[in-house]
């Protein structure tokens, strides 16, 4: 984990030196905004102190791809990718980096799941760039709507939220279908996992090859599959009820729109909090409840195994399913016909204790050091949009002091490491011997 932490930080100190660069910018910028740039970038949230489209030139924008799409992949995966081009060996310490990194089962058959990782990658990007094509091409001409329609796809399956649009991201374009289901469909393929992904594609194939009835086609999935589709689609269809009707009469965000529009910006927020940080309309506008409901979306994030943030949906529906077992009296947390592991839940449950402490002293440090003017739940959102490596803004990042900067970069730090990966550095400087004693057990009060 040590390597992981460093190699991201190594990256970040690296993008910021060249973002800095005079060559990569239109106009003079400070060590500190192209650092902040540089990390919101490698951790993939979206929160900026410049605007990208403005700020940066032609090479600036290209090594902003370049940390976003290194970002999403993740250190080690990328460079597995240069060593499977170079037909490099990979040894055991690279194969056990890659099991940490994308929390494989076991270390056999890691080197072939990056690679399906790393392709299938490349692959829905490249869809995604000729689905926005349709778009910028016409609106932008050949040669910078194509260059658009990449950086957005890669932007987008990557979670980042940076555009190349101007202030407002994907506002002007917030009735226009082709940008919106593109980058919905992008958001949730990467944040479902890769996993996922593989294993419903093994399933397919299963059916296809008529090994199973089609009506098996979920009920053969892994469980971890099941749990996150289902939690995925649960929370993709509460959001977007709840923002339907909290922001109807809003005027500022869609109270002027036509009702199917209204479903797809109300869709558009649902899918964009899980992680993304692009937006269709403004988040400083939202009521107070949507931006608290943001905040609860933004901490849960998407699910294990891909590019989002969060304390993840498995993790979220694991907690739940343990309450609804104490409640009912039971001993074991069950979910489509299996038990779920006591280590699970220890885990899922420091998880979300980490990240939720986590959330509290960054809200905590930027309620300090700013004014008193800036009203909580603005300074909540941000500080759930950094720590979930979404990038959504009620415009606080770039009036922000600079030591409320630095904070939020630290919790973009935490936020791609994630909660597990923070435990297991700091646990890993513990005494062995004490992770193998057994105390004598005695109870305490409860409620």
């Amino acid at each position: 984990m040590g390597i992981l932490a460093a190699g991201f930080l190594g990256v970040i100190l690296l993008g910021g030196v060249l973002l800095w660069l005079p060559v990569c910018n239109q106009q003079p910028i400070t060590f500190m905004d192209a650092l902040f740039t540089s990390t919101t970038s490698v951790c993939v949230t979206g929160l900026v102190t410049v605007v990208p489209a403005t700020q940066f030139t032609l090479v600036g924008k290209i090594v902003l791809l370049l940390l976003i799409q290194i970002g999403g992949l993740g250190i080690i995966g990328c460079a597995t990718f240069f060593f499977l081009i170079l037909r490099k060996k990979i040894t055991v310490r690279e194969r056990v980096l890659l099991h940490e990194t994308y929390n494989s089962d076991s270390l056999g058959g890691i080197v072939g799941l990056v690679r399906k990782v790393i392709w299938g990658t490349f692959v829905v990007e490249g869809a995604g760039a000729v689905l926005y094509a349709f778009q910028f091409v016409p609106e932008y001409g050949v040669i910078k709507g194509i260059g658009y329609s990449i950086f957005h796809a890669v932007s987008a399956f990557c979670n980042a939220g940076i555009d190349i649009l101007g202030e407002n991201s994907f506002a002007g374009y917030v009735d226009n279908p082709v940008i919106n289901i593109t980058t919905m469909l992008l958001i949730i393929l990467s944040g479902i996992g890769f996993t996922v992904w593989y294993d419903v594609i093994e399933n397919g194939k299963r059916i296809y090859r008529k090994e199973v009835p089609k009506s098996w086609w979920f009920t053969r999935l892994r469980l971890h599959s099941k749990i996150a589709i289902v939690t995925t689609f649960f929370l993709l269809v509460f959001g977007t009820i709840c923002f339907f009707f909290m922001e109807y009469q809003n005027p500022d965000t869609i109270g002027k729109m036509s009702f199917g529009d209204k479903i797809l910006a109300s869709m558009f927020q649902s899918v964009t909090t899980r992680t993304a940080g692009f937006y269709t309309v403004p988040q400083a506008a939202l009521h107070e409840e949507s931006k608290f409901l943001s905040c609860i979306l933004m901490f849960i994030g998407g699910s294990p195994g891909g590019t989002a943030g969060g304390v993840k949906t498995t993790t979220i529906a694991m907690l739940i399913l343990s309450c609804i077992t104490v409640i009912r009296g039971g001993n074991d947390t069950e979910c489509f016909g299996r038990r779920i592991s006591h280590s699970d839940f220890r885990t899922g449950f420091s998880v979300v204790v980490i990240a939720f402490l986590t959330f509290l002293t960054g809200t905590f440090l930027i309620t300090i050091i700013e004014p008193d003017q800036i009203p909580l739940i603005d300074i909540m959102f941000e500080t759930a949009s950094s720590m979930g490596t979404v990038g959504l803004t009620a415009n606080l990042t770039p009036t922000l002091t600079r030591a409320s900067q630095a904070v939020i970069m630290v919790l973009m730090y935490m936020g791609r490491l994630g909660p597990v990966s923070l435990a297991l550095l700091f646990a890993g400087k513990a005494n062995p011997r004490d992770r193998v004693r057994v105390l004598p057990e005695e109870k305490i009060m409860i409620g």
